[in-house]
């Protein structure tokens, strides 16, 4: 029997503005960073979903965000810290989040972009935070402070250590972390792993293994809905 097509809810005009600027800003990042053509040497197919390079989306140490007792499906987002469309989709995310983190793993990967001065150390600062259990609290630190220090041409290391501090890390153990070479290869392979998936700009987001072109908040919310049935 086939299913009946879900009634489309109206789209509030607030969001339909938040969800057009990340997709916007998303594809005029991709498009500008010729540091990465390289790496894609024909352009995206016009199906919603490409299937992707046979590479990891998920490792062991990936970050997930939701435990579902039953997993239907993995959403995973390569991300940047100073990316403003990354920021922009931030309370799409959560709103998919709490809708569907019972059935689907969402996981993070860093990707942080070569145009950006101070993405890498935004990752730095977020995963030497991870490594004393504060992911979550230091990555949602730098996308609500992202137009205090983004597209600063002086490096924000010593605003990332108040992060830190605020937070209430040992800071002894994560001025050893930003500094480690462990933590910075542990950066380095989200990073091959994105380049060997076809990831151009951020956000950029796999579904079950296929990379999602995403024209509408709506869309975005089936794709989700229909991978937890």
């Amino acid at each position: 029997m086939t299913k009946a097509t879900p009634t489309a809810k109206p789209i509030d005009p607030a969001r339909k503005v938040r969800i057009v600027l990340w997709i916007l800003l998303a594809a005029i990042v991709g498009a500008g960073l010729i540091w990465y053509a390289v790496f894609t040497a024909t352009k995206p197919e016009p199906e919603t979903l490409q299937q992707v390079a046979d590479a990891p989306l998920v490792r062991d140490d990936s970050h997930r965000l939701t435990t579902p007792s039953t997993e239907k499906a993995q959403l995973v987002e390569f991300l940047d810290f100073e990316c403003e469309a990354c920021r922009a989709a931030v309370p799409l995310v959560e709103e998919l989040k709490e809708e569907f983190g019972h059935r689907i793993t969402f996981v993070n990967r860093y990707f942080p972009l070569p145009s950006h001065k101070n993405s890498g150390q935004a990752t730095l600062a977020v995963e030497a935070a991870a490594q004393q259990g504060k992911y979550e609290q230091m990555a949602d630190k730098m996308f609500e402070t992202q137009p205090q220090w983004g597209e600063k041409q002086e490096f924000q290391n010593a605003l990332f250590r108040t992060f830190a501090e605020e937070l209430g890390l040992d800071m002894e153990k994560y001025d050893a972390a930003v500094a480690s070479e462990a933590t910075k290869d542990r950066i380095r392979k989200d990073i091959a792993d994105g380049k060997a998936l076809g990831v151009t700009g951020t956000p950029t987001f796999f579904l079950n293994g296929e990379k999602l072109v995403l024209n509408s908040e709506e869309q975005f919310r089936q794709f989700l809905s229909d991978a937890a049935e």
